[in-house]
Protein backbone atom coordinates (compact mmCIF):
# COMPACT_ATOMS: atom_id res chain seq x y z
CA UNK A 1 0.00 0.00 0.00
CA UNK A 2 2.77 2.10 0.68
CA UNK A 3 4.40 1.57 -2.63
CA UNK A 4 1.41 2.46 -4.37
CA UNK A 5 1.74 6.06 -2.88
CA UNK A 6 5.26 6.21 -3.58
CA UNK A 7 5.90 10.16 -3.79
CA UNK A 8 8.20 9.19 -6.43
CA UNK A 9 5.94 6.82 -8.30
CA UNK A 10 3.76 9.91 -7.97
CA UNK A 11 6.53 11.65 -9.94
CA UNK A 12 7.19 9.39 -12.76
CA UNK A 13 3.25 9.29 -13.27
CA UNK A 14 3.62 12.76 -13.60
CA UNK A 15 6.73 13.32 -15.78
CA UNK A 16 4.57 10.69 -17.57
CA UNK A 17 1.76 12.40 -18.63
CA UNK A 18 3.62 15.97 -19.68
CA UNK A 19 5.45 13.21 -21.69
CA UNK A 20 2.32 12.47 -23.68
CA UNK A 21 2.37 16.14 -23.56
CA UNK A 22 5.08 16.58 -25.57
CA UNK A 23 4.43 14.24 -28.06
CA UNK A 24 1.09 15.56 -28.87
CA UNK A 25 2.58 18.78 -29.54
CA UNK A 26 5.31 17.49 -31.90
CA UNK A 27 2.71 15.37 -34.04
CA UNK A 28 0.61 18.76 -34.71
CA UNK A 29 4.16 20.08 -35.41
CA UNK A 30 3.74 23.14 -32.84
CA UNK A 31 7.68 23.52 -32.27
CA UNK A 32 6.94 26.60 -30.22
CA UNK A 33 4.82 24.59 -27.69
CA UNK A 34 6.97 21.60 -27.84
CA UNK A 35 10.53 23.59 -27.05
CA UNK A 36 8.06 25.24 -24.19
CA UNK A 37 6.78 21.77 -23.03
CA UNK A 38 10.66 20.75 -23.01
CA UNK A 39 11.94 23.62 -20.98
CA UNK A 40 9.52 23.30 -18.24
CA UNK A 41 9.89 19.43 -17.80
CA UNK A 42 9.71 18.32 -14.26
CA UNK A 43 12.11 16.76 -12.82
CA UNK A 44 12.37 14.42 -10.04
CA UNK A 45 15.40 13.81 -6.41
CA UNK A 46 15.82 10.88 -4.99
CA UNK A 47 16.34 13.16 -1.25
CA UNK A 48 13.24 10.83 0.37
CA UNK A 49 14.40 7.33 -0.91
CA UNK A 50 17.65 7.84 0.37
CA UNK A 51 16.69 9.03 3.75
CA UNK A 52 14.42 6.30 3.92
CA UNK A 53 17.23 3.50 3.30
CA UNK A 54 19.95 4.85 5.04
CA UNK A 55 18.59 6.01 8.44
CA UNK A 56 21.97 7.18 10.06
CA UNK A 57 24.97 8.18 8.43
CA UNK A 58 27.11 5.62 9.61
CA UNK A 59 24.30 3.10 7.40
CA UNK A 60 25.42 4.93 4.42
CA UNK A 61 29.02 4.64 5.27
CA UNK A 62 28.47 0.67 5.33
CA UNK A 63 27.16 0.96 2.05
CA UNK A 64 29.70 2.69 0.27
CA UNK A 65 31.86 -0.03 -1.15
CA UNK A 66 29.44 -0.20 -4.44
CA UNK A 67 28.90 3.49 -5.34
CA UNK A 68 32.29 4.29 -4.61
CA UNK A 69 33.50 1.86 -7.48
CA UNK A 70 30.51 2.26 -9.81
CA UNK A 71 31.07 6.08 -9.85
CA UNK A 72 35.27 5.45 -10.07
CA UNK A 73 34.32 2.84 -13.29
CA UNK A 74 32.13 5.31 -14.88
CA UNK A 75 34.33 8.55 -14.13
CA UNK A 76 37.19 6.85 -17.25
CA UNK A 77 34.39 5.73 -19.18
CA UNK A 78 34.18 7.57 -22.29
CA UNK A 79 30.90 9.59 -23.51
CA UNK A 80 28.96 7.41 -25.72
CA UNK A 81 25.33 8.74 -27.29
CA UNK A 82 24.93 5.19 -28.65
CA UNK A 83 24.56 3.99 -24.82
CA UNK A 84 22.97 6.76 -23.13
CA UNK A 85 26.49 7.99 -21.34
CA UNK A 86 26.35 11.53 -21.34
CA UNK A 87 29.37 13.57 -21.14
CA UNK A 88 27.78 15.54 -18.34
CA UNK A 89 27.31 12.31 -15.64
CA UNK A 90 30.99 11.72 -16.46
CA UNK A 91 32.14 15.14 -15.59
CA UNK A 92 29.48 14.83 -12.34
CA UNK A 93 31.48 11.02 -11.18
CA UNK A 94 34.82 12.70 -11.96
CA UNK A 95 34.26 15.87 -9.37
CA UNK A 96 32.41 13.36 -6.94
CA UNK A 97 35.91 10.91 -7.49
CA UNK A 98 37.88 13.85 -6.60
CA UNK A 99 35.91 15.14 -3.90
CA UNK A 100 36.18 11.91 -2.27
CA UNK A 101 39.72 11.49 -2.47
CA UNK A 102 40.16 15.06 -1.39
CA UNK A 103 38.68 14.46 1.84
CA UNK A 104 40.35 11.10 2.72
CA UNK A 105 43.62 12.65 1.72
CA UNK A 106 43.68 15.37 3.82
CA UNK A 107 42.15 13.45 6.80
CA UNK A 108 44.67 10.59 6.29
CA UNK A 109 42.09 8.39 6.32
CA UNK A 110 43.78 6.29 3.61
CA UNK A 111 45.17 2.29 5.18
CA UNK A 112 46.00 -0.08 2.13
CA UNK A 113 46.44 0.27 -1.44
CA UNK A 114 46.96 -2.35 -3.88
CA UNK A 115 47.35 -3.04 -7.67
CA UNK A 116 46.04 -4.98 -9.59
CA UNK A 117 45.15 -5.82 -13.02
CA UNK A 118 41.52 -4.87 -12.62
CA UNK A 119 42.58 -1.28 -11.29
CA UNK A 120 43.95 -0.16 -7.51
CA UNK A 121 42.41 -1.41 -4.76
CA UNK A 122 41.62 1.07 -1.72
CA UNK A 123 40.57 1.02 1.51
CA UNK A 124 40.06 3.61 3.84
CA UNK A 125 38.43 4.13 7.41
CA UNK A 126 35.76 6.64 8.09
CA UNK A 127 34.19 7.13 11.84
CA UNK A 128 35.32 3.16 12.30
CA UNK A 129 33.61 1.70 8.98
CA UNK A 130 36.27 0.36 6.57
CA UNK A 131 35.58 1.75 3.13
CA UNK A 132 36.93 -0.86 0.51
CA UNK A 133 37.01 0.34 -3.70
CA UNK A 134 38.22 -0.48 -6.78
CA UNK A 135 39.50 2.74 -9.20
CA UNK A 136 40.38 1.43 -13.01
CA UNK A 137 43.57 2.37 -14.59
CA UNK A 138 43.92 5.57 -16.34
CA UNK A 139 43.80 4.48 -19.84
CA UNK A 140 41.26 3.88 -22.73
CA UNK A 141 38.27 1.67 -21.85
CA UNK A 142 36.92 -0.11 -24.54
CA UNK A 143 32.94 -0.79 -24.00
CA UNK A 144 31.46 -4.70 -25.56
CA UNK A 145 27.96 -5.19 -26.07
CA UNK A 146 27.84 -7.91 -23.18
CA UNK A 147 26.96 -5.32 -20.56
CA UNK A 148 23.08 -3.95 -20.23
CA UNK A 149 23.92 -0.07 -19.53
CA UNK A 150 20.85 0.90 -18.84
CA UNK A 151 20.84 -1.19 -15.61
CA UNK A 152 24.16 0.28 -14.74
CA UNK A 153 22.98 3.81 -15.28
CA UNK A 154 20.31 3.52 -13.22
CA UNK A 155 22.14 2.46 -10.06
CA UNK A 156 24.57 5.20 -11.34
CA UNK A 157 21.72 7.60 -10.57
CA UNK A 158 21.10 6.14 -7.03
CA UNK A 159 24.88 6.01 -6.54
CA UNK A 160 25.54 9.76 -7.46
CA UNK A 161 22.73 11.11 -5.33
CA UNK A 162 24.11 8.88 -2.06
CA UNK A 163 27.73 10.02 -2.78
CA UNK A 164 26.98 13.65 -2.86
CA UNK A 165 24.77 13.47 0.22
CA UNK A 166 28.04 12.01 1.82
CA UNK A 167 30.16 14.00 0.50
CA UNK A 168 28.14 16.72 2.12
CA UNK A 169 28.31 15.49 5.34
CA UNK A 170 31.88 14.71 5.63
CA UNK A 171 33.12 17.87 4.21
CA UNK A 172 30.99 19.75 7.37
CA UNK A 173 32.26 17.55 9.65
CA UNK A 174 35.47 19.16 9.26
CA UNK A 175 34.25 23.03 8.47
CA UNK A 176 34.56 23.08 5.02
CA UNK A 177 31.80 24.05 2.69
CA UNK A 178 30.49 22.11 0.42
CA UNK A 179 30.42 22.23 -2.79
CA UNK A 180 34.03 23.37 -3.08
CA UNK A 181 34.96 26.33 -5.59
CA UNK A 182 38.42 25.32 -7.35
CA UNK A 183 40.95 27.47 -9.32
CA UNK A 184 39.83 27.45 -13.08
CA UNK A 185 43.47 27.36 -14.23
CA UNK A 186 43.80 24.14 -12.13
CA UNK A 187 40.75 22.50 -13.35
CA UNK A 188 41.53 23.12 -16.96
CA UNK A 189 44.47 21.63 -16.19
CA UNK A 190 43.20 18.46 -15.05
CA UNK A 191 45.06 18.83 -11.66
CA UNK A 192 41.37 18.93 -9.59
CA UNK A 193 43.02 17.43 -6.75
CA UNK A 194 45.64 20.01 -6.04
CA UNK A 195 42.99 22.64 -6.46
CA UNK A 196 40.79 20.79 -3.47
CA UNK A 197 43.64 20.33 -1.25
CA UNK A 198 44.31 24.53 -1.92
CA UNK A 199 40.75 24.56 -1.39
CA UNK A 200 41.03 22.56 2.35
CA UNK A 201 43.76 25.07 3.03
CA UNK A 202 41.68 27.76 2.13
CA UNK A 203 38.89 26.62 4.44
CA UNK A 204 40.56 26.06 6.93
CA UNK A 205 42.29 29.26 7.57
CA UNK A 206 38.82 30.75 7.28
CA UNK A 207 37.39 28.15 9.78
CA UNK A 208 40.05 28.94 12.44
CA UNK A 209 39.74 32.68 11.77
CA UNK A 210 35.62 32.63 11.74
CA UNK A 211 34.96 31.85 15.26
CA UNK A 212 37.24 34.74 16.52
CA UNK A 213 35.19 37.05 14.85
CA UNK A 214 31.37 35.52 15.01
CA UNK A 215 32.34 35.21 18.85
CA UNK A 216 32.16 39.29 19.68
CA UNK A 217 28.48 39.29 18.03
CA UNK A 218 26.73 36.05 19.86
CA UNK A 219 23.67 37.21 21.87
CA UNK A 220 23.19 37.60 25.03
CA UNK A 221 20.73 34.51 25.47
CA UNK A 222 23.04 32.53 23.99
CA UNK A 223 26.13 33.74 26.30
CA UNK A 224 23.87 32.99 29.14
CA UNK A 225 23.00 29.47 28.56
CA UNK A 226 26.58 28.60 27.99
CA UNK A 227 27.54 29.95 31.62
CA UNK A 228 24.51 28.02 32.85
CA UNK A 229 25.60 25.15 31.27
CA UNK A 230 29.48 25.65 32.80
CA UNK A 231 28.05 26.31 35.76
CA UNK A 232 26.49 23.26 35.86
CA UNK A 233 29.12 21.55 34.95
CA UNK A 234 31.66 22.81 36.88
CA UNK A 235 30.39 21.63 40.29
CA UNK A 236 30.42 17.89 38.75
CA UNK A 237 34.58 18.08 38.81
CA UNK A 238 36.56 17.47 41.80
CA UNK A 239 37.27 20.39 44.01
CA UNK A 240 40.71 20.19 43.67
CA UNK A 241 40.10 20.66 39.93
CA UNK A 242 38.35 24.02 39.83
CA UNK A 243 39.72 25.20 36.27
CA UNK A 244 39.80 21.90 34.43
CA UNK A 245 36.57 22.67 32.97
CA UNK A 246 37.20 25.61 30.99
CA UNK A 247 40.91 24.40 30.34
CA UNK A 248 38.75 21.82 27.97
CA UNK A 249 36.59 24.16 27.08
CA UNK A 250 39.54 26.23 25.90
CA UNK A 251 41.61 23.43 23.85
CA UNK A 252 38.17 22.04 22.42
CA UNK A 253 38.47 23.88 19.27
CA UNK A 254 42.29 23.19 18.77
CA UNK A 255 42.18 19.44 19.45
CA UNK A 256 41.07 16.88 16.44
CA UNK A 257 40.70 13.65 17.60
CA UNK A 258 42.87 11.08 15.82
CA UNK A 259 43.64 7.26 17.02
CA UNK A 260 46.81 5.67 16.25
CA UNK A 261 46.89 4.58 12.91
CA UNK A 262 45.61 8.00 11.46
CA UNK A 263 48.68 9.61 13.38
CA UNK A 264 50.77 6.73 12.18
CA UNK A 265 49.43 6.96 8.57
CA UNK A 266 50.44 11.32 9.02
CA UNK A 267 53.97 10.73 9.77
CA UNK A 268 54.97 7.96 7.34
CA UNK A 269 56.23 10.10 4.68
CA UNK A 270 56.51 13.33 6.87
CA UNK A 271 59.42 15.38 5.21
CA UNK A 272 59.64 13.74 2.29
CA UNK A 273 59.19 15.58 -1.17
CA UNK A 274 58.50 13.77 -3.90
CA UNK A 275 58.46 14.13 -7.66
CA UNK A 276 56.35 12.16 -10.35
CA UNK A 277 57.73 11.93 -13.25
CA UNK A 278 55.10 12.16 -16.85
CA UNK A 279 55.03 8.14 -17.27
CA UNK A 280 53.43 7.35 -13.50
CA UNK A 281 50.25 7.04 -12.70
CA UNK A 282 49.99 11.04 -11.66
CA UNK A 283 46.35 10.89 -10.24
CA UNK A 284 46.84 7.70 -7.94
CA UNK A 285 50.21 8.80 -6.58
CA UNK A 286 48.45 12.58 -5.98
CA UNK A 287 45.58 11.01 -3.90
CA UNK A 288 47.94 8.41 -1.91
CA UNK A 289 51.49 10.37 -0.73
CA UNK A 290 49.57 13.22 0.87
CA UNK A 291 47.28 10.84 2.69
CA UNK A 292 50.66 9.74 4.11
CA UNK A 293 51.84 13.14 4.89
CA UNK A 294 53.72 13.79 1.94
CA UNK A 295 54.62 16.34 -0.12
CA UNK A 296 54.12 15.81 -3.78
CA UNK A 297 54.58 17.77 -7.49
CA UNK A 298 54.31 16.11 -11.31
CA UNK A 299 55.61 17.45 -14.51
CA UNK A 300 53.50 19.84 -16.26
CA UNK A 301 51.85 23.08 -15.76
CA UNK A 302 49.89 24.15 -12.51
CA UNK A 303 52.22 21.55 -10.28
CA UNK A 304 53.74 23.14 -6.89
CA UNK A 305 57.56 23.05 -7.82
CA UNK A 306 59.46 22.32 -10.80
CA UNK A 307 61.54 19.01 -11.27
CA UNK A 308 65.00 20.94 -10.51
CA UNK A 309 64.00 21.69 -6.93
CA UNK A 310 66.88 21.09 -4.77
CA UNK A 311 64.78 19.75 -1.67
CA UNK A 312 63.46 17.06 -3.48
CA UNK A 313 64.01 13.56 -1.96
CA UNK A 314 62.38 11.05 -4.29
CA UNK A 315 61.71 11.00 -7.59
CA UNK A 316 58.91 8.39 -9.11
CA UNK A 317 60.04 7.51 -12.30
CA UNK A 318 59.21 3.96 -14.20
CA UNK A 319 61.68 4.37 -17.15
CA UNK A 320 65.69 2.78 -16.91
CA UNK A 321 66.76 5.83 -18.74
CA UNK A 322 66.85 10.23 -16.95
CA UNK A 323 67.76 12.47 -19.14
CA UNK A 324 69.00 14.83 -15.76
CA UNK A 325 69.62 12.48 -12.59
CA UNK A 326 70.18 14.49 -9.33
CA UNK A 327 72.61 13.13 -6.99
CA UNK A 328 70.63 14.90 -3.58
CA UNK A 329 67.27 12.29 -4.69
CA UNK A 330 66.31 8.68 -4.92
CA UNK A 331 64.83 7.74 -7.77
CA UNK A 332 62.71 4.85 -7.29
CA UNK A 333 59.79 2.81 -9.02
CA UNK A 334 55.80 3.89 -7.91
CA UNK A 335 56.09 0.27 -6.48
CA UNK A 336 57.86 1.44 -3.59
CA UNK A 337 55.14 4.39 -2.50
CA UNK A 338 52.55 1.34 -2.49
CA UNK A 339 54.68 -0.89 -0.34
CA UNK A 340 56.03 1.35 1.78
CA UNK A 341 52.51 2.36 2.60
CA UNK A 342 51.16 -1.12 3.06
CA UNK A 343 54.28 -1.51 5.29
CA UNK A 344 53.60 1.31 7.31
CA UNK A 345 57.33 1.90 7.51
CA UNK A 346 59.79 3.99 5.00
CA UNK A 347 61.13 0.38 3.12
CA UNK A 348 64.84 0.62 1.64
CA UNK A 349 64.52 1.98 -2.24
CA UNK A 350 67.36 -0.63 -3.21
CA UNK A 351 65.54 -3.01 -4.36
CA UNK A 352 63.21 -0.38 -6.49
CA UNK A 353 65.76 1.69 -8.26
CA UNK A 354 65.15 2.12 -11.48
CA UNK A 355 66.04 -0.28 -14.56
CA UNK A 356 65.38 -3.53 -11.46
CA UNK A 357 62.99 -5.81 -10.87
CA UNK A 358 61.15 -5.02 -8.27
CA UNK A 359 59.93 -7.28 -5.27
CA UNK A 360 56.56 -9.09 -5.49
CA UNK A 361 53.53 -6.87 -4.91
CA UNK A 362 51.82 -8.37 -2.11
CA UNK A 363 48.49 -7.98 -1.26
CA UNK A 364 47.20 -6.01 1.81
CA UNK A 365 44.02 -7.81 2.15
CA UNK A 366 45.22 -11.23 2.86
CA UNK A 367 46.15 -12.66 6.25
CA UNK A 368 49.13 -14.68 4.97
CA UNK A 369 49.23 -16.69 8.79
CA UNK A 370 45.60 -17.97 7.72
CA UNK A 371 46.63 -18.80 4.41
CA UNK A 372 49.08 -20.98 5.58
CA UNK A 373 52.05 -19.67 3.80
CA UNK A 374 53.84 -16.63 4.14
CA UNK A 375 56.22 -15.36 1.30
CA UNK A 376 59.99 -14.22 1.42
CA UNK A 377 59.30 -10.70 1.17
CA UNK A 378 56.88 -10.47 3.83
CA UNK A 379 59.19 -11.96 6.29
CA UNK A 380 61.92 -9.85 5.33
CA UNK A 381 59.02 -6.43 5.45
CA UNK A 382 58.08 -8.03 9.21
CA UNK A 383 61.68 -8.26 10.14
CA UNK A 384 61.83 -4.42 9.37
CA UNK A 385 58.78 -3.75 10.99
CA UNK A 386 60.16 -5.37 14.38
CA UNK A 387 63.61 -3.12 13.53
CA UNK A 388 61.90 -0.23 13.44
CA UNK A 389 59.26 -1.00 16.85
CA UNK A 390 61.46 -0.13 20.25
CA UNK A 391 59.31 -2.59 22.09
CA UNK A 392 60.03 -5.36 20.18
CA UNK A 393 64.07 -5.27 20.77
CA UNK A 394 65.36 -8.06 23.25
CA UNK A 395 65.61 -6.51 26.94
CA UNK A 396 69.25 -6.87 28.45
CA UNK A 397 68.78 -9.09 31.19
CA UNK A 398 66.63 -11.70 28.87
CA UNK A 399 67.93 -15.18 28.13
CA UNK A 400 68.35 -18.15 26.49
CA UNK A 401 65.76 -19.71 27.55
CA UNK A 402 63.54 -17.06 27.04
CA UNK A 403 64.23 -17.30 23.78
CA UNK A 404 63.77 -20.73 22.96
CA UNK A 405 60.39 -20.42 24.27
CA UNK A 406 58.26 -19.69 20.89
CA UNK A 407 55.60 -18.13 22.45
CA UNK A 408 57.98 -15.69 24.06
CA UNK A 409 59.51 -14.65 20.56
CA UNK A 410 56.08 -14.62 18.89
CA UNK A 411 55.44 -11.97 21.87
CA UNK A 412 58.04 -10.05 21.02
CA UNK A 413 57.72 -10.00 17.19
CA UNK A 414 60.68 -12.26 16.15
CA UNK A 415 58.76 -14.71 14.48
CA UNK A 416 55.17 -15.37 13.31
CA UNK A 417 52.23 -17.09 14.14
CA UNK A 418 53.07 -20.04 11.68
CA UNK A 419 56.14 -19.96 12.67
CA UNK A 420 55.65 -20.15 16.65
CA UNK A 421 53.38 -23.33 16.08
CA UNK A 422 55.76 -24.70 13.86
CA UNK A 423 58.33 -24.53 16.56
CA UNK A 424 55.82 -25.78 19.19
CA UNK A 425 55.10 -29.18 16.99
CA UNK A 426 58.64 -29.75 16.99
CA UNK A 427 59.59 -29.06 20.44
CA UNK A 428 56.69 -31.52 21.46
CA UNK A 429 57.61 -34.32 19.12
CA UNK A 430 61.07 -33.85 20.55
CA UNK A 431 59.34 -34.40 24.34
CA UNK A 432 57.27 -37.52 22.72
CA UNK A 433 60.83 -39.25 21.27
CA UNK A 434 62.62 -38.06 24.54
CA UNK A 435 60.22 -39.73 26.80
CA UNK A 436 59.71 -42.96 24.23
CA UNK A 437 64.13 -42.92 24.46
CA UNK A 438 63.65 -43.18 28.57
CA UNK A 439 60.80 -45.78 28.60
CA UNK A 440 62.58 -48.04 26.39
CA UNK A 441 66.04 -47.40 28.89
CA UNK A 442 63.89 -48.77 31.75
CA UNK A 443 62.46 -51.76 29.98
CA UNK A 444 66.08 -52.85 28.91
CA UNK A 445 67.35 -52.21 32.66
CA UNK A 446 63.63 -54.24 33.83
CA UNK A 447 64.46 -57.23 31.43
CA UNK A 448 61.78 -57.15 28.65
CA UNK A 449 62.59 -58.47 25.55
CA UNK A 450 62.20 -56.12 22.66
CA UNK A 451 60.45 -58.53 20.55
CA UNK A 452 57.34 -57.76 22.96
CA UNK A 453 58.56 -54.02 22.92
CA UNK A 454 58.48 -54.01 19.28
CA UNK A 455 54.77 -55.99 18.93
CA UNK A 456 53.15 -53.82 21.52
CA UNK A 457 54.94 -50.91 19.96
CA UNK A 458 53.44 -52.05 16.87
CA UNK A 459 49.49 -52.60 18.96
CA UNK A 460 49.90 -49.14 20.04
CA UNK A 461 48.12 -46.57 17.82
CA UNK A 462 49.96 -43.31 16.60
CA UNK A 463 48.90 -40.10 17.68
CA UNK A 464 46.90 -39.86 14.49
CA UNK A 465 44.72 -42.32 14.87
CA UNK A 466 43.88 -41.65 18.26
CA UNK A 467 42.54 -38.57 16.96
CA UNK A 468 40.78 -39.82 13.98
CA UNK A 469 39.30 -42.65 16.62
CA UNK A 470 37.91 -39.62 19.03
CA UNK A 471 36.67 -37.62 16.16
CA UNK A 472 34.81 -40.54 14.36
CA UNK A 473 32.39 -40.67 17.56
CA UNK A 474 31.33 -37.44 17.63
CA UNK A 475 30.85 -37.91 13.41
CA UNK A 476 28.44 -40.43 13.75
CA UNK A 477 26.70 -38.57 16.15
CA UNK A 478 26.18 -35.55 13.67
CA UNK A 479 23.12 -35.13 11.80
CA UNK A 480 23.56 -35.24 8.00
CA UNK A 481 23.92 -31.22 7.54
CA UNK A 482 26.39 -31.11 10.43
CA UNK A 483 28.33 -34.28 8.82
CA UNK A 484 28.87 -32.50 5.13
CA UNK A 485 29.29 -29.22 7.01
CA UNK A 486 32.65 -30.70 8.65
CA UNK A 487 33.42 -32.68 5.49
CA UNK A 488 33.61 -29.44 3.37
CA UNK A 489 35.98 -27.77 6.15
CA UNK A 490 38.11 -30.29 5.67
CA UNK A 491 38.06 -30.68 2.68
CA UNK A 492 38.70 -26.71 2.22
CA UNK A 493 41.23 -27.28 4.30
CA UNK A 494 42.93 -29.75 2.62
CA UNK A 495 42.55 -27.41 -0.95
CA UNK A 496 43.87 -24.85 0.98
CA UNK A 497 47.26 -26.94 2.27
CA UNK A 498 47.59 -28.24 -1.66
CA UNK A 499 47.47 -24.37 -2.52
CA UNK A 500 50.16 -23.65 -0.27
CA UNK A 501 52.30 -26.83 -1.31
CA UNK A 502 51.55 -25.47 -5.13
CA UNK A 503 53.18 -22.35 -4.22
CA UNK A 504 55.91 -23.82 -2.29
CA UNK A 505 56.94 -26.06 -5.28
CA UNK A 506 56.63 -22.92 -7.88
CA UNK A 507 59.41 -21.50 -4.94
CA UNK A 508 61.72 -24.17 -5.54
CA UNK A 509 61.55 -24.52 -9.60
CA UNK A 510 62.15 -20.64 -9.33
CA UNK A 511 65.01 -20.45 -7.19
CA UNK A 512 66.45 -23.63 -9.16
CA UNK A 513 65.97 -22.04 -12.50
CA UNK A 514 67.45 -18.95 -10.64
CA UNK A 515 70.54 -21.68 -9.64
CA UNK A 516 71.08 -22.42 -13.42
CA UNK A 517 71.18 -19.28 -14.95
CA UNK A 518 73.58 -18.06 -12.65
CA UNK A 519 75.90 -21.50 -13.54
CA UNK A 520 75.24 -20.90 -17.19
CA UNK A 521 76.52 -17.29 -17.22
CA UNK A 522 79.67 -18.06 -15.13
CA UNK A 523 80.14 -21.33 -17.55
CA UNK A 524 79.88 -18.52 -19.95
CA UNK A 525 82.08 -16.10 -18.53
CA UNK A 526 85.04 -18.21 -17.86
Amino acid sequence: MYILHDPLLEKFREIRAYQKKIKKAKAKKNDELARLLLSRAPSYKLDMVIRDRYPTFVDALRDLDDPITMVHLFAMLPAIDRLKIEAKRIHNCRRLCHEWQAYISRTHKLRKVFVAVKGIYYQAEVDGQKITWLAPHARQQVLTDDVDFNVMLTFLEFYEALLGFVNFQLYHSINVKYPPILDPRLEALAADLYALSRYFDANYRASVQEPQVTGSSRSEQEQEECDLRLAQLQHQLPANEPGALMHLVQNAASEIEEDEATKDCKKLFQNKKIFLSREVPRESLLFVIPAFGGIVSWEGDGAPFTGADDSITHQIVDRPTQGHVYLSREYVQPQWVYDSVNARIILPTEPYMVGRDPPPHLSPFIDDEAEGYVPDYAKTIKQLQAAAKTDVQPLPGMGNDDLDNSQNMLAEGYISRTEAMEAAEKKQQMMLLEKQYHDDLKMELQGVSTINKQSSAESLPDAQQIAIDIEDPSRLMMSRKKRGLAIAIEMGKQRKKDQVEKLKERKRNIEAARKSEKKHKKAQLS
